[in-house]
């Protein structure tokens, strides 16, 4: 069986932790932010954590079993 190929898409926008889970930054965040309210651009501002069932999807466009 063939190695599993990075997705150079995915890998650009995620970061795994050590423990296995998947933070991303938020969309929306590069301009026009004038006609956001302050919480919405703090909360955005800060890396998220992606949900138990994307993770296992992200794993594997990153190359298969990961920590």
């Amino acid at each position: 069986m063939p190695k599993a190929k990075t997705h150079k898409g995915a890998a650009k926008r995620v970061r795994v932790t050590k423990t296995g889970k998947v933070k991303f930054r938020h969309v929306n965040t590069g301009h026009l932010l004038s006609s956001r309210s302050s919480k919405r651009r703090r909360k955005n501002g800060r890396r998220a954590v992606a949900a138990a069932s994307d993770t296992r999807v992200v794993l594997q466009l990153l190359g298969g079993a990961r920590p």
